[in-house]
């Protein structure tokens, strides 16, 4: 495959990661299918990013088990709704070929997408050598026409030992192997808030913070930490499925 130019798509979502300043960093909320995808282009953002677990939710599989063919599929569906560029996670890649990957993503209209270091069937993180060698296949397939954010499970599924500051150090050596791969983005899930200036200090590239709790910082104050791009998960469809139990419950039942 011979790797595409910069789609336009690619080029806005890429451009809206640089230049920010403190405090003021790329918020995408995170739709879960074509209407949602609506209601957050209507607000006014200037791009989304879809949740792999909020997708699986909303077509009733669980975290990680979704068929590649919905997954793609969904994103197909809220690429369309919208004319706003669309980040993908597609969790670990499905153990698709960088060059069929590449492809699959391109043709769902996507302009970005996130790739996850953890083996879920395993159990384990990747080695990180093979994980940077799979994001610069990617690279090299998709040319400039997909921004790559890479994810980092360190905090995540680093060991039941492993502290918050061994799995920071762990995270920034993953994070500068991957943007020398060739990554747009790193993504360190579930970095504590207070290690994130530690953790932009040390990679050269914009940083993905999850504002996954409502009770936690705000996307702005997790600008001000140092977060370039800020990310939800699921935690939109899960506010909104919230919203609606209370509806039903105040719903009057049938005579």
């Amino acid at each position: 495959m011979t790797a595409p130019a910069t789609t336009d798509g690619a080029r806005t979502l890429r451009a809206l990661h640089h230049g920010r300043e403190p405090g003021d960093p790329l918020v995408l909320p995170g739709p879960w299918d074509a209407a949602s995808a609506r209601v957050f282009a209507d607000a006014g953002f200037p791009a989304l990013a879809t949740p792999s677990a909020g997708i699986a939710a909303s077509l009733g599989h669980q975290d990680g088990q979704t068929p590649p063919q919905e997954m793609f599929a969904t994103i197909a569906r809220i690429v369309r709704a919208v004319d706003i560029p669309v980040s993908a996670d597609v969790e670990a890649g499905y153990g698709l070929a960088p060059e069929e990957l590449v492809e699959r993503l391109l043709e769902t209209g996507a302009a970005g997408c996130n790739l996850e270091d953890f083996d879920r069937a395993a159990g384990r993180l990747v080695e990180p050598g093979r994980q940077a060698d799979l994001l610069a296949a990617v690279r090299a397939e998709a040319g400039e026409g997909l921004v790559i954010n890479a994810r980092v499970d360190t905090f995540v599924h680093g060991g039941p030992d492993i502290g918050p500051e061994a799995a920071a150090t762990a995270a920034i050596e993953r994070a500068r192997l991957y943007v020398a791969a060739g990554a747009d983005c790193v993504y360190p899930i579930l970095a504590p808030p207070e290690l994130l200036p530690r953790l932009a200090a040390a990679i050269d590239a914009p940083l993905n913070a999850a504002a996954f709790d409502p009770d936690g910082p705000s996307p702005r104050e997790l600008g001000q930490l140092g977060a370039t791009r800020i990310t939800f998960g699921p935690r939109l469809l899960r506010q909104t499925m919230a919203a609606a139990a209370d509806l039903v419950k105040r719903l009057d039942p049938a005579p």
